[in-house]
């Protein structure tokens, strides 16, 4: 496997990380077995954070025998110092480590929250003395916002860019990442797999190999995934004519609006599983309908339980309208069940 150099920090990684958020739909023990397989087939970065809750654990117990020998990652949604040193100090406890390699400011997203970040107080000038004590190798921050992300960038404080990056948002993505080259920092893609929407992993690996400065870093749920993935990058060829048929109707098909499945709208005040029923539009064309119907049938009942209080509005990276989307596909649903009866 080739090596990727996350710019400025000098950190030489392999060209495919672990992401960590699917590893809390996992037992433990199968998380920390995938962990391992990721290790033995020569994978060095490992990417996870505070919010990802049991993630943290499985990551310190599947990495802790090779500590040394791997790049660990993890971040922390908090914007000031003292609440961002307890968290920092939580996740060291959980990822059986003393140190991070690399220490992201979680979804720096909103207005105001990167001035929050470098006030006077604020997280940044924790994780500077941190850094100074050997705790934090190299500090970056991650978001889902490119306005925001760019103006990060362009600060010249941060070593590395953690954002979203697939066929179907590379515009944004590679706008990001040109400021982020400026300054000299890592690129590191999420979501490469566009939060499970794509289930085509040749295409999206192969669209992503295409741009060898960014560090993918896909998130997995079984051992048979990361081989097929792997598999791609021992045997690479560029997209095709027909690859880009392929990834054309993709784009046909979800358009500009589609949840990305980061899971920041949740919980849902009156208990709606948002993710899951924005999936439908996905899984309800790829699958036939009897198959997937028992994962919707009560997700869509509660769709008509939403009373638009906006909460999720407010909290969506994306600026999704989602209560308006929600209804989309339940309608979508109720003509696939009309259909099917």
């Amino acid at each position: 496997m080739n090596t990727v150099k996350l710019g400025k920090t000098g950190l030489e990684v392999t060209e495919i990380g672990l992401g960590g958020i699917p590893l809390t739909r996992m037992g433990t023990d199968k998380a920390v077995s995938l962990i391992r397989h990721c290790v033995n087939e020569g994978i060095t970065f490992f990417d996870t954070a505070y919010m990802y809750g049991i993630s943290q654990d499985m990551m310190g117990e599947g990495l802790s025998p090779v500590r040394e020998k791997v790049i660990l990652a993890t971040k922390s949604i908090k914007r000031d110092a003292a609440e961002c040193e307890r968290e920092f100090n939580e996740s060291l406890a959980k990822l059986k480590t003393d140190y991070v390699d690399l220490f992201q400011f979680h979804n720096v997203s909103k207005d105001g929250e990167m001035e929050e970040i470098l006030a006077p107080g604020g997280a940044y000038e924790f994780a500077l003395k941190a850094k100074e004590q050997g705790k934090i190798r190299h500090i970056g921050f991650s978001s889902h916002h490119p306005d925001h992300a760019i103006a990060c960038c362009e600060t010249g404080k941060f070593e590395t860019v953690q954002f979203p990056f697939n066929f179907l948002e590379a515009e944004p993505g590679l706008r990001v990442f040109a400021a982020a080259e400026k300054q000299d920092m890592g690129l590191i893609g999420m979501k490469p797999l566009g939060g499970g929407l794509l289930n085509r992993a040749d295409l999206c690996f192969r669209f992503l190999q295409g741009h060898p400065k960014v560090l993918p870093i896909p998130g997995i749920q079984d051992q048979e995934e990361i081989d097929e993935i792997l598999g791609l990058y021992r045997n690479r060829r560029p997209l095709d004519q027909n690859d880009e048929k392929d990834i054309q109707a993709f784009k046909d098909s979800l358009g500009t609006r589609f949840c990305h499945r980061c899971g920041y709208c949740m919980p849902c005040t009156v208990g709606i599983d948002i993710p899951r029923v924005m999936l439908f539009k996905t899984t309800g064309s790829n699958f036939p309908f009897e198959q997937v119907k028992p994962l919707y049938a009560e997700p869509m009942a509660q769709v008509d339980e939403c009373i638009e209080c906006g909460e999720c509005l407010g909290k969506c990276p994306y600026d999704l309208p989602i209560p308006e989307m929600l209804k989309e596909c339940q309608a979508l649903y109720n003509k696939a069940l009309a259909a099917n009866k």
